[in-house]
């Protein structure tokens, strides 16, 4: 989601948080970037929106396909694999550290999760760990935001035993970790609909986050457009996902389809998908062992 009006709707429809706040909004359409003091009036306005429920907010994620008009970077041939997430803050550090500030002005802070994208190694955790940290000693704090890092590219997912080590929470973000994988662009009008998350790849991936997580305690989230597909529900519950975030629409109907499901056996019947020749024959097996019901 990306503003405090579809927090309140979120909330409304009986969401227990928000997954993933996009704070492109605040970035995009204008002539500079917001300052601190924006920047934190908005952060709190979604915190406020959300009763007493966590919010998870993601850093700056501009590059590729969302150019900022006051932010010029070089053309790349590429964009998609180029100067974006984290590797953005990387080079132009002052944004994130301007974010970073704003986000533990919020309060309550204890609230307010950050979620850091596009990371690839455990050393861009650390780096913007210690940042956090020394933010908030200079403010002060006793406590600070809980931080995650988005699983969107096959490094990170390869990775999330020693990125668990270091981060409070993993989510997977699989839209873009399935055009990573599958090396199809989701907005390539021919290959979009090949670009399924369901493809025992993706799978694989996944399971071997929930894995990695697990092995230090931590949880997993899916904040891909998968976390809104009621037949992707029990695979995911499955391979060991704890959270979903979807869409504030479909709130209520995936809550629905996860009353309905047994853990263990979703557990249990998940495996056998890794093992499946494309992502047609998972859908096929999933709506024969998990049907629909009107």
């Amino acid at each position: 989601m990306a503003s405090s009006d579809e927090a309140r709707d979120a909330h409304q429809g009986g969401a227990d948080g928000v997954g993933l706040l996009r704070t492109e909004f605040l970035f995009v359409d204008r002539q500079s970037a917001p300052d601190q003091e924006e920047q934190r009036q908005a952060y709190q306005a979604v915190v406020n929106a959300m009763g007493d429920k966590p919010v998870i907010i993601r850093t700056i994620d501009v590059g590729g396909d969302k150019q900022l008009d006051y932010l010029p970077l070089p053309v790349e041939a590429n964009p998609v694999l180029g100067l974006r997430g984290i590797r953005l803050a990387q080079a132009r550090p002052e944004l994130l550290d301007q974010q970073l500030r704003a986000l533990l002005q919020v309060s309550p802070v204890q609230r307010c999760r950050v979620m850091l994208p596009m990371v690839t190694e455990v050393a861009e955790l650390l780096h913007i760990r210690q940042r956090l940290d020394l933010f908030a000693a200079e403010l002060g704090l006793g406590q600070r935001p809980e931080l995650g890092v988005m699983i969107e590219v096959p490094a990170a997912a390869l990775m999330a035993e020693q990125l668990a080590e270091h981060a409070d929470f993993l989510s997977i973000g699989t839209n873009d970790l399935s055009q990573y994988t599958l090396a199809m662009d989701r907005d390539h009008a021919g290959l979009a609909a090949r670009v399924d998350a369901l493809h025992p790849a993706l799978l694989r991936l996944i399971a071997q986050t929930c894995a990695g997580a697990q092995r230090h305690g931590r949880w997993v989230g899916v904040c891909g457009a998968l976390a809104s597909d009621p037949l992707a529900t029990p695979v995911l519950i499955g391979l060991g996902v704890s959270e979903l975030s979807v869409s504030p629409p479909q709130v209520g109907e995936i809550k629905d389809r996860v009353r309905q499901l047994d853990a263990g056996q979703c557990r249990q019947l998940s495996q056998a998908l890794l093992n499946l020749p494309g992502a047609a024959a998972v859908r096929q097996a999933c709506e024969r062992l998990w049907p629909l019901h009107s």
